[in-house]
């Protein structure tokens, strides 16, 4: 079964969304040969506005490939975004349910009919103070690695300042001297790097531990990392921001205190589909040949 799209809505969105980005955003796009012209890739990007999919949409198209993105199972819920969404060929994440192996299978499906996905690997919008990328999850090296297909990183800076990430409670470094809200004016300049596909080969025949999957990741999440560094002209941090970690240390440090804890921000959401293991492990198995794969 083929991934379906409407060609005629994919074509209207083009006619409506491209001069209004055009018109929002200034540009500073590099390193579109990066981006294949053809055949299934996947985009993996940092995450620093709720801004930055559409400009992401934007420097994808400009490459020439028009960008899927794997959207929370809830939106389709709404008829008329339901009817966009799968007429553009969108594909539905469904989170804490059975039905996360389908979406798996649909992006799998989305691939080998040559479509260009987009992944944000940290699963949220960054809760690095300074925006940076923070530690991914793995759902981008499961993908690439069940199916073989490229990853090409991508870094993208400036959306945060047309509309900065909403997050309650504490705020610090850049994040916290953003000014809440949507600015348009003056136009702000969207910066968009791409590099040139992650070598993962090193993990092609191995079984997809969590050992794999995690070493591939922070491959992946290095080079998004030294993307941004480049076009914000700074050195990266030398160790990741772990949002789990943080949350875990402040739990813990509340049960020392008897105190209960509520994060000031909730758990990122995932725009990947949180495929159960056994599911993955299986597809390793098949793959690999290892019968060991399966305890992964």
């Amino acid at each position: 079964m083929s991934h379906g799209y409407s060609p005629a809505w994919r074509k209207l969105t083009i006619v409506i969304l491209r001069p209004l980005l055009h018109a929002l955003l200034k540009r500073d796009w590099r390193g579109r040969g990066n981006v294949p012209g053809e055949g299934g890739v996947i985009i993996a990007a940092n995450h620093i506005s709720e801004a930055d999919p559409l400009a992401l949409a934007h420097f994808v198209y400009g490459a020439g490939r028009y960008p899927v993105y794997l959207a929370k199972s809830t939106l389709f819920d709404t008829r008329f975004i339901r009817t966009v969404l799968r007429g553009t060929g969108q594909i539905p994440v469904y989170r804490d349910r059975a039905d996360a192996s389908l979406a798996l299978r649909d992006a799998e499906q989305a691939l080998r009919d040559g479509e260009c996905l987009m992944f944000y690997p940290e699963g949220s919008c960054t809760r690095d103070p300074e925006l940076w990328p923070m530690t991914g999850q793995t759902g981008v090296a499961r993908m690439a690695l069940t199916t073989g297909a490229k990853v090409v990183p991508v870094a993208n800076w400036g959306a945060h300042e047309l509309l900065p990430y909403k997050k309650k409670g504490a705020r610090t470094g850049l994040a916290g001297r953003l000014k809440k809200g949507f600015h348009p004016f003056p136009r702000k300049t969207m910066k968009v790097a791409a590099g040139p596909p992650v070598d993962l080969s090193r993990y092609a025949d191995r079984p997809l531990t969590r050992e794999t999957l995690r070493a591939a990741t922070d491959d992946v999440m290095a080079a998004i990392t030294g993307l941004l560094g480049e076009l914000r002209g700074e050195e990266p941090p030398k160790e990741r921001y772990d949002h789990h970690r943080v949350l875990e240390e402040r739990r813990a440090a509340a049960r020392a205190a008897g105190e209960a804890f509520e994060p000031a921000v909730p758990e990122p959401a995932v725009p990947e589909p949180a495929v159960p293991e056994a599911a993955v492990s299986e597809r390793a198995r098949q793959r690999t040949g290892d019968p060991k794969a399966a305890d992964s």
